[in-house]
């Protein structure tokens, strides 16, 4: 059993600052119980031989080849633009930078 206490999740909850109603307080102690509780259980079933997992299917990244296609000149590109300079794109700073 968890030591989860309405008096905990009282003090939790002061710390972040959140105000909790009675019944609030009572049905987030139980929750926080399973929870815990849930965890526990799980960590005694943990040995040294079980691999760490982030996802319960094993995820991998799919990769293709970069494919060198015709794309947009620069001029065609900043056609749009309403304002450049030197090549690129010209925007109002937006930092007190010059």
């Amino acid at each position: 059993m968890s030591e989860i206490t309405p008096d905990l999740v009282r003090h939790l909850a002061g710390l972040a600052r959140i105000d909790l109603t009675e019944a609030e307080l009572l049905r987030f102690t139980e929750q926080l119980s399973v929870i815990v509780d849930s965890v526990a259980k799980i960590s005694n079933i943990i040995d040294e031989n079980t691999p760490a997992t982030s996802h319960p299917i094993p995820l991998s990244n799919v990769f293709r080849e970069d494919e060198v296609i015709p794309s947009l000149s620069q001029e065609q590109a900043l056609s749009g633009a309403p304002d450049s300079a030197q090549g690129r794109f010209r925007v109002a700073a937006i930092l007190d930078e010059e």
